[in-house]
C-alpha cells in the first residue's frame, strides 16, 4: 500500500494528467465547418473522420480514468493525514474499548478472546489471516472500482459517493472517539499475535500504515460489505452471490487476528446504510438541479441545445463512444456525468441493464 506521500504525488500526477488529456480532447474536436458523425461525408474523408473520433474517445477514456484514479488517491491522502492527526487523540482509547468488551460480555457476543486462543493453536490459520487482513482490503477496493468503472460506468458516480461518505464518517469516529482494538487489552488475556508471528503491519505505536486506536468502526468490514452489497445491485451474471463470501471472511478474519470487536463491524454495517440512503438521496438533487440547468439539457442526446432552436442529431447505436461524457464527445460538457454523486449520461452496452438494477436496487 502506498504511503500517503506517494499516494498524494501520484494523485497530483493523474490530475494533472487528466486535464491534459481533456484539453488535447478539446483541439481534436471537430470545427463547425467539418461534417457531424451523422451527417454524410465524401469517401475520401470517412476514414480521417473515424480516425479522430477513435482518437477523441481514446482521450475521453484516458482523461475520466486519470481523473477518476487521482481523485480516489487524494482522498486517499487526505485520510491517511487525517488518521495520522488523529492519533495524538489517544485519550480514553483503552477505556472505550474495555466498555466494549464488557458490554458484548453483557449481550452474549461470542468471546473474540475465546476465537483468539483458538487460532493461537492453529498457526498456519492464524497466519493465513495476517496476511488476509494485510493485503485484501485495499486491493479489493481497487479491483472493485476498476471493474465498476469499465463494466458499469453509469453506476461509478453513486457508488463513489457511499464510499466517500461511509469513510469520511468513519474517519470522523476515529479522530473525535479513538478506540483501541482488542490485541491492545491486554488485562483480559489479548496478545498482539501479528507482532509475535512478525506479521504486524502497524510496528510502533503511532507509525505504520495506519492508526492503531481506529478500531471503531471496522472499515475493513465496512467497505467488504459495500462491495458485496454494490456487486449484487449492480452485476446481472448468476455468480455474483458468490461475493458475500468477501463480508463474511473478513468479519471473521479481524476479529479471530484480534483487531476489531464485534460491536466495530456493527457500527460500520449501520454507517455504511446511513451513507447508501444519503448518497441516493444527493445522486436525487444532483439529478434535480441538473435537469434543470442548461447543461442538463445539451447533455442528453436530441435535445434543445441552449439559446438555440437546432436540435442535435441523435447518435447511431453503433457509434457507442461517441454519446459518452467521456468520450471527448464536443456536444457534451466535459465534467457532467462524472461528478460526485451525479448519474452519468454514458451510453454503452451495459446502460439499459444497468438502469434496470439501478431502479430495483432503488
Amino acid at each position: 500500500m502506498p504511503l500517503w506521500q506517494q499516494a498524494g504525488i501520484a494523485a497530483g500526477v493523474l490530475l494533472a494528467l487528466a486535464l491534459v488529456v481533456r484539453v488535447a480532447a478539446r483541439l481534436s474536436e471537430p470545427r463547425a465547418s467539418e461534417p457531424r458523425a451523422s451527417e454524410p461525408r465524401a469517401s475520401g474523408g470517412g476514414a480521417s473522420g473515424v480516425g479522430r473520433r477513435r482518437v477523441r474517445r481514446v482521450l475521453g477514456f484516458v482523461g475520466a480514468a486519470s481523473q477518476e484514479a487521482g481523485t480516489i488517491l487524494g482522498l486517499f491522502t487526505l485520510w491517511q493525514i487525517a488518521r495520522i492527526l488523529g492519533v495524538t487523540r489517544v485519550g480514553g482509547a483503552m477505556e472505550r474499548a474495555d466498555w466494549i468488551w464488557r458490554t458484548e460480555r453483557m449481550l452474549r457476543l461470542p468471546s473474540e478472546l475465546a476465537m483468539e486462543r483458538f487460532m493461537l493453536h492453529h498457526e498456519s490459520w492464524l497466519r493465513a489471516a495476517n496476511v488476509f487482513y494485510s493485503w485484501v482490503h485495499f486491493p479489493a477496493m481497487n479491483v472493485f472500482l476498476v471493474w465498476l468503472f469499465l463494466r458499469h460506468r453509469r453506476a461509478y458516480p453513486s457508488v463513489r459517493t457511499t464510499i466517500v461518505l461511509f469513510t469520511g464518517s468513519s474517519l470522523l469516529f476515529h479522530m473525535f472517539l479513538p478506540t483501541a482494538p482488542p490485541r491492545m487489552l491486554t488485562s483480559v488475556g489479548f496478545v498482539d499475535e501479528a507482532v509475535a508471528l512478525g506479521q504486524s503491519v502497524y510496528g510502533e505505536f503511532g507509525a505504520g500504515v495506519a492508526a492503531q486506536l481506529s478500531a471503531l468502526p471496522s472499515v475493513h468490514v465496512g467497505w467488504a460489505c459495500l462491495i458485496a452489497y454494490e456487486v449484487i445491485r449492480i452485476s446481472p451474471s448468476r455468480w455474483r452471490w458468490l461475493i458475500l463470501a468477501h463480508p463474511i471472511v473478513t468479519s471473521l478474519v479481524v476479529v479471530v487476528t484480534a483487531n476489531h470487536w464485534w460491536a466495530d463491524g456493527i457500527l460500520a454495517g449501520a454507517l455504511l446504510a446511513l451513507a447508501i440512503v444519503v448518497g441516493r438521496a444527493l445522486s436525487a438533487l444532483r439529478r434535480r438541479l441538473l435537469a434543470r440547468s442548461p447543461w442538463g439539457r445539451v447533455a442528453r442526446p436530441g435535445s434543445v441545445v441552449a439559446g438555440s432552436a437546432a436540435r442535435r442529431p441523435v447518435t447511431p447505436r453503433s457509434d457507442t463512444g461517441a454519446a459518452s461524457a467521456w468520450s471527448g464527445d464536443p456536444a457534451v460538457p466535459a465534467g457532467i456525468g462524472v461528478g460526485l454523486g451525479g448519474a452519468s449520461p454514458v451510453r454503452d452496452g451495459h446502460q439499459d441493464q444497468d438502469s434496470r438494477q439501478d431502479h430495483a436496487g432503488q
